[in-house]
C-alpha cells in the first residue's frame, strides 16, 4: 500500500511540475514542435539544411542520454541512497553550493549557444543529480555556465531537458501497474491539493530561476542552499 502510495502521489506532483513548465515556456515548446523535422534553403551554400529548432530538439535528446542510463541501469541503487539519511544530502546540498558559488568567479569574455557537447555534459550534470541533496536545475545550470554557455540559453535549456525523461518515468508507473488511485489510499482531494501546490510552486521555480540566472546571481541560491546542507549536517550527526 505504501508503495502504490508513493506511485501515485510522485506521479501527480511530476505531472503537475511538467505541466507548470510547459505553461511558462510555451511559445518555446510550441515552435519546437512545429519546426522539428525542417529544411531551410541556405542561399550561399545552396543546400537544405537542418532548422535551428531540429538542431536544439537533437541537443535535448542528446543531454537525455546519461540519464536514461542512470535510469535503466542503476535505478535500485540510486533508490537505496535515499535512505542514507541526511548527512548525504547535507553534503549534497554543499556541492550545489559550490558549483553555484564558481558561476561567480568563472567568467567568458563570450558566451556560447548550447552546442551538442554542452548538451551532453549538462546531460551527464542531470544524471548525477539523482543524488539526493543535488539540486536538478543549480547543478545543470550552473555546468552549463561553467562551460559558457549563454546566461539566456541555458536555464531555460536545463528546463526543457527534463520534461521527457520526467513524462517517461510517468509513463513507466502508469503502465507498470502501480498505479492505482483508488488503491492508493490517498484522497481524491489530497491529490488535487497536491498537484495545485506542485504546479503553483513549478510556476514560480520556473520563472523565478530563468530570471535569476539571466541577472546572472545565483550567489542567494547558492548561500541558501550552503546553509540548508550545514543544517541538514548538523541534524544528521545530533541523530547519531
Amino acid at each position: 500500500m505504501e508503495h502504490s502510495e508513493n506511485v501515485v502521489f510522485e506521479t501527480i506532483v511530476h505531472g503537475a511540475t511538467v505541466l507548470a513548465t510547459l505553461t511558462v515556456l510555451w511559445r518555446e515548446v510550441w515552435r519546437l514542435l512545429t519546426r522539428f523535422l525542417k529544411l531551410e534553403w541556405c542561399e550561399e551554400q545552396r543546400v537544405c539544411n537542418w532548422s535551428p529548432e531540429t538542431h536544439y530538439v537533437g541537443k535535448i535528446l542528446l543531454s537525455m542520454i546519461p540519464v536514461f542510463i542512470v535510469g535503466m541501469f542503476f535505478k535500485h541503487q540510486v533508490e537505496a541512497l535515499f535512505g542514507e539519511g541526511l548527512l548525504l544530502v547535507g553534503i549534497m546540498l554543499l556541492v550545489t553550493a559550490l558549483l553555484l558559488a564558481l558561476t561567480k568567479f568563472v567568467k567568458f569574455k563570450e558566451s556560447k549557444p548550447v552546442g551538442y557537447l554542452s548538451a551532453f555534459i549538462i546531460g551527464i550534470a542531470q544524471a548525477v543529480a539523482v543524488l539526493p541533496g543535488l539540486s536538478r536545475s543549480g547543478t545543470t545550470i550552473a555546468t552549463g555556465l561553467l562551460l559558457g554557455v549563454k546566461k539566456e540559453e541555458v536555464a531555460q535549456f536545463s528546463f526543457l531537458m527534463v520534461i521527457i525523461p520526467i513524462l517517461g518515468e510517468c509513463f513507466l508507473d502508469l503502465i507498470g501497474g502501480d498505479f492505482s488511485v483508488a488503491s492508493s489510499g490517498i484522497s481524491a482531494t489530497a491529490l488535487i491539493c497536491g498537484f495545485v501546490a506542485a504546479y503553483i510552486s513549478g510556476l514560480f521555480a520556473c520563472k523565478w530561476m530563468i530570471a535569476l540566472v539571466k541577472r546572472a546571481n545565483l550567489a542567494w541560491f547558492s548561500l541558501y542552499c550552503a546553509a540548508a546542507g550545514i543544517l541538514s549536517i548538523i541534524f544528521a550527526s545530533l541523530a547519531k
